[in-house]
């Protein structure tokens, strides 16, 4: 299922990104979860993105609980939760439960004008291609909170790194330790 090419589009927006396909059973997106959300809860950001709004959140702590019902992966702060559809979903019946589960996703990598990596992410997408749910991984431009660095941190690739070779049997690349910096507008 991986290639090592990335597949490279220009989005609506003009800016360029290359796509590696990230599988979509539900083993792999309940252990990619658990990784999120339990080992780097406090290095993520994540959300909706769509043009015109980005919820760019940041978990208040590490999950109370990570569980499974019928499908769904609720992810509990204790505050608030979220719900994915990441397995197959019964009580809807088949037609909707094919629409609400994960049925396409993509980890990605937007590049600058100079075609050097700026941001680093992974993406699912539900049955009718709506976005499910976007996860910005740590950057070595930026800090936690999202502040350019004087230098970058390239040990903030680690969880990239790592989802690259676990799930998509890729060792690390080079050009991602090529960016000059984070520059979007």
């Amino acid at each position: 299922m991986t290639t090592t090419e990335p597949v490279e589009v220009t989005t609506e927006s003009g800016r360029r990104e290359q796509r590696w396909p990230f599988p979509t059973d539900e083993e792999s997106l309940l252990k990619l979860v658990h990784i999120l959300f339990e080992e780097h809860w406090d290095d993520i950001w994540f959300g909706n993105f769509a043009e015109g709004a980005a919820w760019e959140v940041a978990a208040p702590n590490a999950p109370e609980r990570i569980s499974m019902l019928d499908g769904y992966v609720t992810v509990d702060f204790g505050r608030w939760h979220f719900h994915l559809c990441i397995g197959e979903h019964t009580a809807s019946g088949p037609e909707l439960g094919r629409i609400r589960r994960c049925s396409r996703a993509e980890m990605y990598r937007m590049l600058g004008k100079d075609g050097t990596p700026t941001s680093w992410g992974l993406r699912l997408f539900n049955g009718r291609d709506d976005q499910m749910m976007t996860a910005m991984l740590p950057n070595p431009f930026l800090t936690n909170r999202q502040k350019a660095r004087d230098e970058p941190d390239w040990s903030r690739l680690e969880l990239w790194d790592r989802l690259r070779e676990q799930f998509l049997g890729l060792g690390p690349d080079e050009q991602d330790r090529a960016g000059k910096g984070f520059r979007h507008g």
